[in-house]
């Protein structure tokens, strides 16, 4: 009879040779159920179920050898139940882990449907948001002209946040919207996984000024003596013979020639103000008046008067006070708050009719909007539903507003 080392060497040998096609079983299981559905199979079920089939592989293995299980001890035989249950759940474990890490790309509207695991992703703001971050290289967007090395590798160390409980496709719409409104890209596309790692594909600006125009407005450039601390956005009248025109800036440049002094094209407000001092920060560039050009923004009737006139006269009109800080204000002196909401799978406002809720009359709080997929709905009627991934902006006072967020959400 061999000696006890013997008998456990034995045992390991056994549980490896009869282990194998548990192992591989396992990680199947792990990685199929963990692909599909998101959620982890137990591990002591694959482990019995990897005993089970280590046990019908070693009666097979003795039809064919006896002397593969001839004479089995119980140091031996426990020996190799150890190494099978070990080695499936290393199995199982690395399964899980592949499948965590696997890009859920196929083409099925299913998998688009899911949402950013919590457990791979990098979950902010008490976990109600998830930070979606660009992996790799930014690939340049075929038929476009190439992306510039400074902005791709902005575009490379750009981190966004969205809430966590919006869905994969509309995660990649909201974040091809931001990248291509705050970079003025001609085009970009985005893909992101469920672990919140985007892979980026966008073409650089490829226009300037017909991207600053709104839909059905054109843009006209006059010359005449331009004020000082015009900036972009502001709005003039324009006074020539026949007519007076009131348009949206889009751009202005001043001095002798029009080219002299700075013009007032985009700048960041951190970048130096152009009067040699570096230290100097400005909110926002603005002409230094005097005679030079103006772009502006106006109806289709208003362009052939403008374009007949030589030299024109420009008027600053006040915007007067901006309402949407009036309302704030307003809601603040009422001790209101406002707080933007998530709706989550697995809140109570999951699948809620805004009607026969009575948010006011149950919880105190004012629904403000709800901005789902399709856009925005402002002062939502009642019958709008909430789904997992809107937005919910609600006002109410602080502890109302608290009390709300910790039962509803």
């Amino acid at each position: 009879m061999p000696s006890f080392p013997a008998e456990i060497l034995l045992g390991i040998y056994l549980g490896l040779l009869v282990g194998i096609v548990p192992a591989f079983v396992s990680w199947g299981l792990g990685f199929g159920f963990k692909y599909v559905t998101g959620v982890a199979l137990p591990g002591v079920a694959v482990t019995v179920l990897a005993i089970a089939l280590a046990g019908v592989n070693g009666g097979l293995l003795a039809l064919t050898d006896e002397s593969i299980t001839q004479n089995p001890t119980p140091p031996r035989l426990l020996t190799a139940v150890v190494v099978v249950g070990l080695v499936s759940m290393y199995a199982h474990s690395k399964g899980d882990q592949v499948a965590a890490e696997f890009p859920q790309r196929l083409a099925l509207s299913s998998l688009r449907s899911e949402r950013i695991s919590r457990k791979g992703a990098k979950i902010v703001g008490d976990g109600e948001e998830v930070k979606i971050s660009v992996v790799g290289e930014v690939a340049d967007m075929e038929g476009y002209p190439p992306l510039s090395a400074e902005l791709r590798a902005e575009l490379r160390n750009a981190e966004l946040t969205f809430p966590v409980d919006l869905r994969l496709e509309e995660l990649e719409s909201r974040m091809a919207d931001r990248l291509q409104t705050e970079y003025d890209l001609g085009d970009v596309s985005v893909t992101i996984d469920e672990r919140g790692r985007a892979t980026v594909v966008a073409a650089p600006p490829f226009s300037g000024l017909s991207k600053r125009v709104e839909s059905g407005r054109h843009a006209v450039s006059v010359s005449g003596l331009v004020p000082t601390g015009l900036a972009r956005g502001d709005e003039v009248t324009v006074i020539t013979p026949d007519v007076q025109v009131r348009g949206t800036v889009i751009s202005a440049r001043t001095g002798k020639g029009g080219g002299e002094n700075p013009s007032i094209e985009p700048r960041s407000l951190e970048e130096p103000a152009d009067d040699g001092d570096p230290e100097t920060p400005v909110r926002a560039p603005t002409t230094d008046g005097g005679p030079g050009r103006l772009t502006i923004a106006v109806t289709r009737t208003d362009v052939q008067p403008l374009l007949r006139a030589s030299d024109v006269k420009i008027v600053v009109e006040p915007r007067g006070t901006r309402r949407e800080f009036e309302v704030v204000s307003m809601l603040r002196r009422a001790d209101r708050h406002f707080r933007r909401l998530a709706v989550r799978s697995s809140s109570a406002l999951q699948g809620l009719t805004l009607g026969p809720a009575q948010l006011r009359r149950q919880h105190n709080v004012t629904v403000l909007a709800v901005r789902k997929q399709e856009g925005w709905r402002i002062a939502p009627a009642g019958q709008t539903v909430l789904e997992a991934g809107d937005e919910l902006f609600v006002a109410a006072k602080r502890d109302h507003l608290e009390e709300f967020t910790r039962s509803m959400v």
